[in-house]
């Protein structure tokens, strides 16, 4: 099977631990109405500031925080520096719209990012290349104030040179004190519609840029949003139907998904995933060779709210018992074909093939080509025995169904399907 190539970084741990927390936090968890609501509402920074003079998340335990995403069974996390609002987290010496400067007045990234490593997960840090506060930062068509002329004429006065020096001037902050940073996603590029050219990598100087990421992190995966490909693709609320590809070979990807249609706080958002739902998201991923990298909003208070504390707590439930059918894992040999309603993982290291059955069926799962491959098979939730017919028995087909391929393994499941597995996983240890 044809494998990616290797990257700049350092993605070695990154195809292992498959699963991270995407975090995105700012002052638009006060609206508390999607992360984008400067944008939706055409707000200008006048009428935003009183976010910014609220800012206060008392309940901020980040302790908490990595607890939940440990046990969720999640390996490295990625929060939001800095958004397209241009609110930092942390205290940079750069500008004053920083949480150091609200009612708050404490840095909040410095303490998530000890606790979460503390916890032994790796630390990625998201960075908006856009900034819709930022003086400098030139009106396009998705900006807040896209739709004020005057603003539009007043460009001129506006220095994108200014604000590139602020974006690597930032960059060199994040990646100079707080130690090791594993991951590293830019935010995002976007290119020309009409009359409007949007921006892109010569805006941000992403060559030098990029220069600079390497200079200060050689070893950090850097995501694919400067318009220059890096270490990672990044496909966002969808799931690719196979294995990503660039130029006819295979990449290393991570899908990007929320709990709900927000990636930041929405208080009044209905559309929340299931347990179930999460839980096949994350095995699909893997089963295509892919990572998951799954949001939460905190509140403004500083909490992961209720919903996705269930969800976590769900999905880490699964990954207790079926970790290691996703953890080191990836798509299977293309020998191996998965059985109706089903994904496979495959571990090449212990030489392990999983099969996550998403419809329980009645009695028989028939795995083609695999009756002399397979040396024992169990259920993955309490390893109790998985029955292997090499000779399939007549119930399994019917009376009068004669054909039957000899290389056919079929699995005798027990009737009613695990109750402590929202998926079930059938470990086959090949021979």
């Amino acid at each position: 099977m044809l494998q990616p190539e290797p990257t700049d970084g350092d993605t070695s741990w990154f195809v292992h631990d498959r699963f991270g927390l995407f975090i995105h936090w700012g002052l638009y968890a006060l609206g508390a109405r999607h992360e984008w609501l400067r944008h939706n509402e055409k707000i200008d920074n006048e009428t935003y500031e009183k976010y910014f003079k609220h800012f206060d998340p008392d309940l901020y335990d980040p302790a908490a925080w990595a607890d939940a995403a440990c046990n969720a069974g999640m390996k490295y996390f990625v929060v939001t520096t800095k958004h397209h609002e241009g609110f930092c987290l942390w205290d940079s010496a750069l500008t004053d719209y920083k949480a150091t400067n609200t009612p708050y007045g404490k840095d909040v990234l410095r303490p998530m990012v000890d606790a979460f490593r503390g916890r032994g997960m790796k630390v990625g840090f998201y960075h908006s290349l856009i900034d819709w506060h930022h003086a400098d930062f030139t009106i396009d068509r998705i900006h807040p104030l896209r739709e004020r002329r005057e603003e539009w004429d007043r460009n001129f006065e506006r220095d994108m040179a200014r604000y590139r020096e602020y974006l690597h001037g930032q960059t060199t902050e994040l990646l100079t004190k707080f130690g090791k940073i594993d991951i590293l996603w830019y935010d995002f590029s976007y290119g020309r519609d009409g009359d409007d050219p949007g921006k892109g990598k010569l805006d941000w100087g992403s060559e030098d840029l990029l220069k600079l990421v390497r200079k200060l992190q050689p070893q950090i995966v850097l995501n694919d949003r400067l318009e220059i490909d890096q270490d990672v693709k990044t496909p966002e609320q969808f799931q690719p139907r196979e294995w990503v590809h660039v130029g006819g070979k295979p990449v290393i990807w991570e899908a990007c998904q929320t709990f709900s249609g927000s990636w930041g706080y929405h208080r009044d958002e209905e559309s929340w995933k299931s347990v179930d739902t999460l839980v096949k998201m994350l095995i699909d991923s893997v089963s295509k060779g892919g990572n998951l990298l799954l949001n939460v909003g905190p509140t403004g208070r500083g909490e992961f709210d209720e919903r996705a504390l269930e969800r976590l707590n769900g999905v880490g439930d699964w990954m207790r018992r079926h970790g290691r059918s996703i953890y080191g894992c990836t798509q299977a040999p293309a020998e191996f074909s998965a059985p109706e309603d089903c994904r496979l993982t495959y571990n090449p290291t212990a030489n392990r093939l999983y099969i996550h059955v998403f419809s329980w069926p009645y009695r028989y799962l028939h795995v083609d080509g695999m009756s002399e491959r397979v040396e024992y098979a169990q259920l993955l939730n309490d390893a109790s025995e998985v029955k292997m017919l090499r000779a399939i028995p007549e119930a399994a087909y019917g009376a009068g169904i004669t054909e039957k391929r000899d290389d056919t393994l079929t699995l005798e499941l027990p009737v009613k399907k695990p109750t402590n597995a929202v998926v079930p996983v059938i470990e086959l240890f090949l021979k």
